[in-house]
């Protein structure tokens, strides 16, 4: 077994196989002039893992281009930030249900499909062949072990992402708690725990994607004048679109973290051992 990797996911996948003690297939990419992408890899292995996160459409072109060269091999492919995934319903009339377009073309001709805290695990069924989510809530939560804080409470953005946060909060024997939206006025909102005040508590706001941050820059700052001590952010997922990294230090947030999934320099721990565990 070998694994390969797109050019989005070399780190993630170099820990992989230092974790499953097997080799990385190397593997050159280049561009046409007229934007094309052309890839070269090592000869086919007959079993062979193929990891790579979808941010943009490019990533995806990587992806099914490295399908089509171990076409003849057992494939495992492990899709660690699946983009699209979000538009998992038709909401409005014309609209695709992306989530399952890109799941069927991703599962057709593979063995198994590993993704990593997907958006809504109802996805899973769209891709046709053995499909499994994997949850980083373990090393999150050793992650979160690290910062030293005195009883951290685990905040979820919002009530939908509860089950994240019981689970992280569950490694620690630490109290958990989900951000409710209640509207003042016209004008204005308050943010706040539902249950637990946050008044001289070290905060961490956990959540499966990091995209704009605007949510947790706000929640940050009405959490500040509930006098909460510092606050955290931990994601899972670390998009960091449009400025999000600057918006949420400007709020006063004191570490930002995600995993591999998606490589950042906030990339503090790793989904390596956990896809490896269940490869």
């Amino acid at each position: 077994m070998k694994v390969v990797s797109t050019q989005r996911s070399q780190v993630l996948a170099g820990r992989l196989a230092t974790a499953l003690n097997i080799p990385v297939i190397d593997t050159r990419w280049q561009k046409f002039p007229d934007g094309e992408i052309y890839v070269r890899a090592e000869q086919p292995a007959e079993k062979v893992i193929i990891c790579g996160s979808i941010l943009i459409s490019d990533d995806l072109v990587e992806l099914l281009l490295l399908k089509d060269i171990y076409s003849e091999s057992d494939i495992s492919l492990i899709v660690p930030y699946m983009g699209y995934a979000r538009q998992d319903k038709q909401f409005n009339p014309g609209e695709p249900l992306s989530a399952r377009a890109i799941a069927q073309i991703l599962g057709n001709g593979v063995s198994r499909v590993y993704t990593v805290n997907i958006h809504e695990k109802s996805v899973l069924n769209y891709f046709h062949t053995e499909a499994t989510d994997v949850s980083l809530s373990t090393p999150a939560a050793a992650y979160i072990d690290t910062l030293s804080l005195e009883n951290p409470l685990i905040l979820s953005p919002d009530e939908g992402a509860l089950h994240l946060g019981r689970d992280v909060a569950s490694h620690g024997n630490w109290d958990c708690d989900y951000l409710q939206k209640t509207r003042i006025s016209g004008e204005q909102v308050r943010i706040e725990p539902k249950s637990v005040p946050v008044s001289g508590r070290d905060v961490v706001i956990l959540d499966d994607i990091i995209s704009t941050g605007g949510t947790q820059a706000t929640a940050a700052m009405m959490l500040y004048e509930q006098g909460a001590r510092s606050i955290h952010t931990v994601g899972i997922h670390g998009v960091l679109a449009s400025g999000a990294y600057t918006r949420l230090t400007s709020a006063g947030i004191a570490s930002i973290s995600c995993s591999d999934t998606i490589e950042r320099a906030c990339s503090t721990y790793s989904a390596a051992k956990v896809l490896a565990e269940y490869l």
